[in-house]
Order: C-alpha cells, then structure tokens, then sequence
C-alpha cells in the first residue's frame, strides 16, 4: 500500500457513515443474534478455532451480516476477500480464485470470500463458484437479504450452512446507541452531545431491528443540531423523530417481504381480525403493492375461507376489486379497506372450498357414470326432458323437493358438503331439515373440519 492509497483508505474511514466505522472488530462486540454466535453455537466455536466452511448469511437489511463478515475478516488467519454482486461479475470472482490457488498453493492459505447480495448473482456465475468451493480453494461467505432457498443454486447450499439473522431486539440497538455516544474513536463520543433516554427509545424503537437505520439517525441528528447556551448538542425525542422520519418500511416486492406480509394480511382476515388485516393493507400500499393483486387475494379468501356462512363476502370483494381497477388510486385505498374489513368480520366456513377439493380427489381416483334418470334426453328423443323415465321432477313435490338419487352408483353414499352452524349456513341447515333432507334415516352432515 503506497501513501496515496493509505490516505484514502484513512480519508475513507474517517468520512464513512456511522454504522460503517462502528461496526464490531470482534466477536465480544457483536450485539444481538445469540442465536448463532452466542458463546457455545456452532458459528461461534467456528471462528474462534478459525475453522469456519461455507457459510451463507440470511436475513433482513441492518441485522448484521456484513457486520459478521468483517468480524471473520479480522479474526482468522485465511486471506479475505470482498466483492459486491451487485457491481462485481466473473472476471472478478476469476480473479479471486486465481490468487486463492496461488496462496493455497504457494503458502499454504485458505482464502475467505465475502460476497454481498449473492443473490444478485445469476445460475451461472452461481455456478462458476462451485467446483472451487468443493476442492476447498475459496471458503464462502455469502449474505442475501432473500430466502436463500430460493435464490442460490441448491448445489451451492448443499456445500454451505445456512444461518439466518433475525431483526435486532430494541435493547440491541439501544445498547448500539449507547455505544456510538461513548465511543471517541469511532462513534460521537468526542463531541459534547446528549442523547436524551426518550430519544434513545424511539430510535430504538421506530428503527424496526434495523441496527443501520438507528446509528444513521442519530449521526444526522448528531450532526444537524445547533449547540446549546452551554455549548452541548442535545437531541431529544423530536429531533430524533424528524432525522429517522417515517419508519422505513422494510419490504421488497420481489422477496419474503412481499410473501411474509400477504400471507400475514390473508390470516389476519381468516382470523377475523380486522384491525390487523387493515394494518397489513396499509404496509402494502405504503410499500407499492399493486392494488389489483391485493384485490385478488382478497377475493381469494371470500371464497376460501368465508364461503357460505356469508355469500355477500365474495360481492363485496368482487365490487372492490371492480372499483380499484377504475378509480386506482389513493381513492382505491377506501374499497380495499371496506373489503378486507367484510371479510375479516364475516363469519367463516371452508365447507364449500373442502367439498370441491374432495370431489376433485373422487373424480381423479374413481370411474363414475350419470344415474339413467338424469342422462339427457337425445335430439330425436320424445318428452319434455324433465320428464325422464325415472326422474322426479322437484317442482312437482310438496317444498319443491323430493329424494331421489342425484350422485352416481358408485359413490351414492358420500356427502362433499357439509355445512356449518355459522351464519348463512345454518339457515342451509335448517332448510334442509325443514324440507326433509336429512329425514329417513339419512345422517345429518357434521360440521366441517380442517382440510
């Protein structure tokens, strides 16, 4: 390293943001994600024999990850390597690997290769890495902010432990917090600055497990405020307020955030939980969802999962997804919200969505044919067609019902739909019994149960 290059790595180190100069050197700093580097688990014993395999770290912005790499980095005794895959391709990995034989060969040196967002990486260039994985020329550190079962090569997981990193906890940060005003060195510890415990709370707490969201408020805050008459920065709960802004919303379209949070709002409405059902609404038409696919879903649990205790539940949400596609929005917003409100406080019944399903499995696994009576009267046949020899026409009876065969032969006992107690159902079920349906020894259907 010439002067040049020192001074800017210096000037680099300086200058860079506080949750870059603050990240742990060690494994006694790291806070948070006791989980896996806790004393005694696995990933910890790893890096202190200096043993440490392929390994992909898995987990939300700010958790950490990077954070983990560094500490890696200056803990073993392998060569360290780092590349983005957002800006990096495969001459650079083919670099990499050409100075990880040399060490290996030459001086006996395991190389560590750090790769950010790996995910960014497509299949092939994925691939290009894994014969140097298998042999042992590179130790593999990759980090994703996605699922890495779906978005690395299996072949690439089977040959690395995954470990997952989990938002930080408020006292995590807090105690982040805490760090950067002490700290002279790195931190803000050599400027006469307060932080306030109310301040220090709400930037714990709006920094939703985001380490790197919480230090870059506070140096903002930090940064931006004027003295005081006694010459001190004090930064209070307003302040704080005003540099974090609005809590980010932590959620990409194309990840687990998107699937984590519908999945979150179509359980909250088949838990009849409106007010949670809103709030995940809410994240996604803050985040930019599109507004036609939350309609879908919710038509989608209409059907499921309210069915026929309510059948109005299916035309509000019909009507919603209606209007969301001629009004857009923000008006949108309105139609969507009265939707996912009717259906979480609507009664629930899965019996039609389980009587389908089960009808499917008999049509794939059994040979049926229509009853005689109800076939079809042919082009040249003679009679009205409600007419059939055999079959009893409904209107002719007393409550236009009568009993007769409807299911073929040789399925003629099994019942599909059974409905509930609850809501419109129930009145299904006392009109069965009003008109005799379950009279003669038939057993009355029970209720419905899991799928």
């Amino acid at each position: 390293m010439d002067l040049f290059d020192f001074m800017k790595e210096k000037s680099l180190r300086e200058e860079s943001p506080l949750a870059s100069r603050l990240r742990p050197q060690t494994l006694e700093e790291v806070v948070g994600q006791q989980h896996i580097i806790g004393k005694g688990k696995l990933l910890y014993r790893a890096i202190r024999a200096d043993r440490l395999s392929s390994v992909i770290f898995y987990g939300p912005p700010g958790t950490g990850k990077t954070s983990l790499a560094r500490v890696i980095a200056n803990t073993t005794h392998a060569n360290f390597r780092q590349i983005n895959a957002t800006t990096s391709g495969k001459k650079d990995m083919e670099t990499v690997v050409e100075e990880a034989k040399q060490a290996l060969g030459g001086f006996g040196r395991r190389t560590i290769l750090f790769i950010d967002e790996i995910h960014r990486f497509n299949k092939a260039q994925q691939d290009y890495l894994l014969p140097y994985v298998e042999d042992g020329t590179v130790i593999l550190i990759g980090a994703t902010t996605e699922n890495p079962y779906f978005e690395v090569n299996s072949a690439l997981l089977s040959r690395s432990t995954i470990f997952e990193l989990h938002p930080l906890e408020k006292e995590d940060i807090a105690a982040l917090l805490d760090r950067a005003m002490a700290d002279r060195e790195r931190g803000l510890g050599a400027m006469r600055a307060k932080l306030l415990p109310k301040a220090r709370d709400f930037l714990a707490d709006a920094a939703s497990g985001d380490a790197r969201t919480a230090l870059n408020a506070l140096e903002l805050a930090v940064m931006t405020t004027e003295p005081g008459p006694g010459g001190e920065i004090l930064v209070d709960v307003e302040t704080a307020a005003d540099c974090i802004q609005r809590r980010a919303v932590r959620y990409d379209k194309e990840g687990d955030q998107h699937y984590d949070t519908i999945s979150a709002f179509i359980k909250s409405m088949r838990g009849s939980d409106p007010d949670a059902a809103v709030f995940y609404l809410a994240k996604m038409l803050r985040a930019g969802e599109d507004i036609k696919f939350i309609a879908r879903r919710i038509m989608i649990c209409a059907s499921e999962d309210v069915g026929m205790a309510d059948p109005n539940a299916i035309c509000v949400a019909a009507a919603a997804s209606l209007i969301v596609e001629r009004v857009g929005l923000p008006e949108a917003r309105i139609p969507l919200a009265e939707a996912a409100v009717y259906v979480a406080t609507a009664p629930k019944s899965n019996a039609s969505y389980l009587a389908v399903d089960q009808a499917l499995s008999v049509v794939d696994k059994v040979r049926t044919s229509v009853p005689g009576h109800l076939m079809n009267i042919h082009a040249n046949g003679e009679g009205d067609e409600a007419k059939a020899v055999g079959y009893k026409y409904a209107h002719d009876f007393p409550n236009h019902y009568v009993r007769q065969q409807y299911l073929p032969d040789e399925i003629r006992e099994m019942r599909f739909y059974r409905p509930t107690e609850l809501g419109y159902e129930n009145r299904v079920r006392e009109y069965f019994r009003k008109i005799g349906k379950w009279e003669n020894g038939e057993e009355e259907p029970g209720m419905t149960g899991k799928k």
